[in-house]
């Protein structure tokens, strides 16, 4: 008995002396445990099943560390992400954006994308993510070179901008940089845990590989989008503005104005009025500007200046939010610093009616006569402030960057950077959109006290001219009552005009057009 339980505990003792002489040992100057040794639990001589769970790159703290990388990025993308979202409606300080900002935020979430891939499908590298994240950092570095090389651009893009495209591209390059690694750590594991690399894929494997497939091709589709757009973008900005660009608003952002014609006296002395036009839903250049420089041809007027709200043709994006008060005060800045003095005729149509009546009555003594063509009334304004409208203007501020639409009137109709700039297809531009998403957010707020105290403090004395769309007051009764109540903005009514079938753009007709011209001299040379 004594010898059996001897012999046993001598066979125990060998085991354990023979399991830690094949077990490295710090004190007895062996090999130092490495990162595989510290992260894998000890195993039997031969090698695993490659189904087994400790078959994994993870085992890798440069795997490891490179995941975790991944998520801290992840991290600073998503606070920038928010921080450009809440940008677009207020303009936090030093992030105004004088372009639309919609491409930082579209750069930030194709990034935002591109990480969530990668963690997503991080231990299942493949060729398509490589290659499909190769191709997207090659488009945003064209990109990226675009603005930079492009002084416009990089004007409207600044800082914002250029750190999205930027960030953008670097994160596209350490997803490419990421998948390599993590497939030479996959096939290190396996050579060394299952004896050689593991050719198959599981089902599951392979659904992941289709899946990122599937959004690297939408991530790419999405890249080259943005870059075409840009390129046609770097096109539209070598078209020249006529008259000046200026700074305003402590150096925030530009206008755009532009004088023709030569000041003139009249018998006494006396300076006759300068019409100064405002643009109504879209930018002057293309709708009243026409017929007004026919108006200066023939004689009825001497000298005409008109300008662009910002965000319209070339002007810049003002901060956010902005409302029809603040880009009075601009256009007086503006007016100040290019060296005019008026007196003026204010002209509008539309909304640009809210907009001249607020300048005028801020500019007492220095206007001559209001033309108000089809213009908007302040109470209808909840009609450009709805929420629907609203979130219809930011989600088509949204893709804006992908320029589908531009595109297709470039490459299949011929459009010119004229119609693109100030044109048929000005519309379609983020400037214009951030600019009436702008419009929209303080139209029945801010606005509309900002016009309703103009109301109240307008000269009553000021020569009033109203004429409406025989269209719009035939069909909308309640326009008809607001038009005829314009018409008592001051005791000087010269007379009210509805032209009869003519659309909300009055002078698209001849008729329309004929009694514009001859009301608008009658207000810059008044006869006696």
């Amino acid at each position: 008995m004594v010898s059996l339980w001897g012999s046993k505990n001598g066979e125990a003792e060998e085991r354990e002396e023979s399991a830690q002489s094949r077990e490295p040992s710090r004190h007895s100057g062996g090999p130092e445990p490495d990162e595989r040794s510290r992260l894998l639990p000890p195993r039997n001589d031969g090698y695993l099943d490659p189904d087994d769970p400790a078959v994994s790159p993870y085992n890798l703290w440069s795997v490891r560390a490179l995941r975790y990388l991944c998520v801290l990025f992840l991290f600073i993308t998503f606070l920038w992400w928010v921080l450009l979202l809440v940008s677009i409606f207020v303009s936090p300080p030093m992030m105004h954006s004088r372009g639309s900002g919609f491409f930082d935020f579209s750069y930030t979430t194709l990034t935002l994308g591109n990480l969530m891939v990668a963690i997503l499908f991080f231990a299942i590298p493949s060729k398509p993510m490589e290659w499909g994240s190769l191709v997207v950092a090659f488009f945003l570095l064209v990109d990226m070179v675009i603005i930079l090389a492009v002084p416009r651009l990089r004007i409207e893009e600044g800082w914002v901008g250029i750190a999205s495209v930027v960030w953008a591209t670097l994160i596209a390059l350490y997803n490419v940089l990421t998948d390599r690694v993590v497939a030479w750590g996959k096939r290190e594991e396996e050579e060394r845990l299952t004896g050689r690399k593991e050719t198959r894929r599981s089902l599951r494997e392979w659904c992941g590989v289709l899946t990122a497939l599937i959004i690297m091709v939408i991530l790419i589709i999405v890249s080259i989008f943005l870059t075409a757009t840009l390129i046609l973008r770097s096109r539209d900005a070598g078209l020249a503005a006529p008259g000046e660009r200026f700074y305003v608003d402590g150096d925030k952002y530009q206008l755009h104005l532009a004088c023709v014609g030569n000041t003139t006296y009249d018998s006494t002395g006396q300076k006759i009025p300068t019409v100064l036009l405002e643009g109504g839903e879209n930018p002057v250049e293309d709708t009243m500007e026409k017929w007004v420089y026919n108006a200066y041809q023939n004689g009825t007027i001497d000298r005409y200046c008109y300008y662009d709200r910002p965000g319209l043709a070339w002007s810049d994006n003002a901060p956010s939010p902005h409302s029809a008060g603040m880009t009075s005060d601009a256009l007086s800045e503006t007016l100040a610093i290019a060296g005019e003095e008026g007196p003026w005729v204010l002209v509008s149509a539309g909304v640009g009616g809210i907009y001249s009546r607020i300048f005028s009555s801020r500019q007492k003594g220095l206007i001559a006569g209001i033309l108000l063509i089809d213009a908007l009334h302040e109470d209808l304004l909840h009609t450009i402030g709805s929420p629907s409208r609203g979130f219809l203007l930011w989600a088509r501020g949204i893709i804006s960057p992908l320029g589908y639409d531009r595109l297709f009137g470039a490459i299949a109709k011929g459009r010119k950077p004229a119609d693109r700039v100030y044109g048929r297809d000005a519309y379609q531009g983020g400037k214009f959109i951030k600019a009436k998403l702008q419009e929209n957010l303080v139209a029945d707020s801010l606005t509309k006290n900002e016009v309703s105290q103009a109301r109240n403090i307008q000269d009553d004395q000021t020569p009033l001219v109203v004429v409406s769309s025989g269209i719009n007051v035939r069909r909308d009764s309640e326009w008809e009552r607001k038009q005829k109540d314009l018409c008592t903005l001051t005791k000087r009514l010269i007379g009210w005009d509805v032209v009869n079938a003519a659309p909300h753009d009055v002078w698209k007709t001849l008729k329309g057009r004929e009694v514009l011209e001859d009301r608008l001299g009658a207000l810059v040379k008044p006869k006696e």
